[in-house]
């Protein structure tokens, strides 16, 4: 489609600044401010032309994605731009809605802005449940550094030979006396407010397993959960972050889309390489680095991931199996070159993202066969 309008759109909560770039002439015009809601912008649209020939974009950010959709399904054409990839112009230093407005029509029109994937509204669902999840599990974290910062406080240790949070550790809290009562109510509080947020993380699990069952891309999910160290939860975390992971062509886009890919300066005949680039979704990252770490043993299929892997195809477990090997051998190289376990592990998240593109691919291969079949 060839379009003959570029729209730039500043958005905030309560209002959107809009700038228009027209495909033959040179400069940009401003459209002036108007009010954030759906009826403004059906206004714009009807006001605009065609809406064939509109072509919108506004960047990622807290308002969601709610205009993209209105716009979509008033059959405009519309980008989600990635904020952190807007080129901007050394020694800029005036920033306002309405140039901003203007730039992203004008970058638009020219082709040089990057767009950001945008789920649909399932995959969103199941995100702010994983969401909502890894909220409380930060805040489960806070409440038990609080509690342990307040025994410290007073002298008071954990014994040797009892883990933290154990059923033990919970048993030696409990018996736990101060002298002053308001010392006893803190710890009472402290210990119903961990208690509080494990129950919050309890329902949440239980509503995303749910859920999880009528999602549509359940066949991913389960067929990543053949591999060591992801569980429900991170298989779910990666559909829902990614979407269908076949839209990336190789294993190298989506390590570089996790932004797990090394950093670089190069120049001349200098060739740099740094630490990663941390340019991606950070969901992700987190994920398959925390799963990464189980490869540091030796590969062993035991009773839960065989659990996992039943009604999972022979194919998507060899890649499973695969994976440990190449994966443990690979901590085994790194360490024994002297290289720091975190690093080592980093190194080994990268790698794994190549196995999830590579189960992902195999059951869109067993999917298509299903269907011809």
């Amino acid at each position: 489609m060839k379009y003959t309008t570029f729209v730039g759109l500043d958005v905030h909560k309560d209002s959107i600044a809009v700038a228009v770039a027209r495909r033959n002439d040179k400069d940009v015009e401003e459209l002036g401010v108007i009010p954030n809601s759906p009826q403004a912008i059906a206004k714009l649209v009807r006001k605009l032309g065609e809406p064939k020939s509109l072509r919108f974009c506004y960047e990622a950010g807290p308002c969601g994605y709610g205009i993209y959709r209105q716009l979509i399904a008033m059959g405009c054409s519309c980008m989600v731009v990635a904020p952190s990839l807007v080129p901007r112009k050394p020694g800029e230093r005036v920033k306002t809605d309405r140039r901003d407005a203007k730039k992203l029509a004008r970058l638009l029109r020219s082709g040089d802005l990057t767009p950001v994937w945008v789920p649909d509204e399932h995959q969103e669902a199941l995100r702010d449940l994983l969401r909502a999840r890894e909220d409380a599990c930060q805040d489960l974290l806070r409440k038990r550094h609080q509690l342990g910062k307040f025994l410290l406080r007073l002298g008071v240790m954990r014994p040797d030979g009892i883990k933290a949070w154990t059923s033990r550790h919970r048993q030696w809290l409990q018996s736990i006396r101060f002298d002053e009562p308001a010392q006893q109510i803190v710890l009472a509080e402290y210990l119903h407010a961990v208690e509080e947020v494990e129950s919050r993380i309890e329902r949440l699990e239980r509503e995303i397993a749910a859920y999880v069952e009528a999602f549509a891309d359940g066949k991913v999910i389960k067929a990543l959960q053949a591999l060591r160290g992801v569980g429900l939860i991170t298989a779910a975390t990666l559909v829902a972050e990614l979407g269908d992971i076949t839209r990336f062509e190789t294993p190298k886009q989506l390590m570089s889309y996790a932004g797990l890919v090394p950093s670089e300066y190069s120049s001349g005949g200098k060739e740099r390489r740094g630490a990663i680039t941390k340019s991606g979704n950070s969901h992700v990252r987190r994920v398959t680095v925390e799963s990464a770490w189980n490869y540091r043993h030796t590969p062993k299929v035991g009773a839960p991931l065989r659990k996992r892997q039943e009604g999972v195809s022979e194919k998507v477990k060899s890649i499973a199996w695969k994976a440990q090997i190449r994966l443990h051998g690979k901590y085994r190289r790194l360490i024994g070159r002297g290289k720091r376990r975190q690093v080592a592990v980093v190194a080994m998240a990268r790698e794994l993202l190549g196995f999830i593109w590579a189960v992902a691919h195999q059951v869109a291969i067993e999917n298509a066969a299903g269907r011809a079949a």
